[in-house]
């Protein structure tokens, strides 16, 4: 089964570099959030005693990384419409292999994103401000998110079956989640009914997760380390739950 998932996941990363218009869209997507929410609001929405660069970068990591995931929707609807799945299903390989190769290629090309956020963040004064194993924990809590979220698009794909609808069904989840989070302020800012929602939600976990690992504990952000362990908790349960539901919808399809 591991040899069919990485066949499938290569052929899927050959088909990026062979697509490059994809690669260039996902590469200016955090340019363009990082620049424009630092120098454009960072000015207006000050943060005590932290600079708002570094409050901002895992905030632009998470929500790129669930913008990236819903890739996996788009793509696994197109070959589903050019017959490609159906090829698959004709060789001798694991029916999960097919989902889990696609989820892998576009977790690869999230890392990437991931780290080119990093890189631009630098560029303009981001610093991981508690270390060289945290700064790797951040990224590795980073890509686990995007992974685990990879599955739940792929369910929307077998669901929505059409590129045209999947493009249009990501955004569903995708604008509330993370607009409705910490990505870019302080939940305590928020209205009370708002707060409640942005607290308990997966991606605020995530980014509040990446920005203890970046920071260190801070009093005014309540960030501690309890918020990795449920990073971790949200990621593995999004998973566990959406993985069943995607080769379950999967097996179904094919009967």
């Amino acid at each position: 089964m591991v040899a069919d998932i990485i066949t499938v996941a290569k052929r899927n990363i050959i088909r990026v570099f062979r697509t490059p218009e994809l690669l260039v869209f996902s590469t200016i997507q955090p340019i363009m959030f990082v620049l424009l929410f630092n120098y454009v609001f960072g000015g207006a929405i000050p943060i005590p005693g932290v600079e708002y660069i570094n409050f901002l970068i895992p905030g632009i990591i998470i929500q790129t990384a669930t913008f990236g995931a819903s890739n996996t929707a788009i793509g696994l609807t197109e070959d589903l419409q050019a017959g490609i799945v159906d090829r698959f299903r004709s060789l001798p390989m694991a029916r999960s292999a097919v989902l889990a190769g696609r989820v892998l290629a576009d977790t690869l090309r999230n890392l990437w994103v991931i780290l080119l956020s990093v890189g631009i963040g630098y560029l303009i004064g981001f610093r991981f401000q508690a270390g060289f194993v945290s700064a790797v924990l951040a990224i590795l809590i980073a890509t686990l998110f995007a992974f685990a979220m990879s599955w739940v698009f792929a369910a929307m794909g077998l669901l929505t079956k059409t590129p045209e609808a999947a493009q249009a069904a990501v955004f569903v989840p995708i604008f509330p989640f993370t607009f409705a989070s910490s990505a870019f302020v302080p939940t305590e800012t928020m209205p009370g009914w708002l707060q409640a929602f942005a607290e308990n939600q997966p991606v605020t976990a995530a980014i509040n997760a990446m920005r203890y690992l970046v920071l260190g504990e801070s009093e005014f952000l309540n960030l501690n380390s309890g918020q990795v362990v449920e990073a971790l908790a949200w990621s593995l349960l999004i998973f566990g739950v959406f993985f069943y539901v995607a080769v379950r919808l999967y097996r179904r399809s094919s009967e």
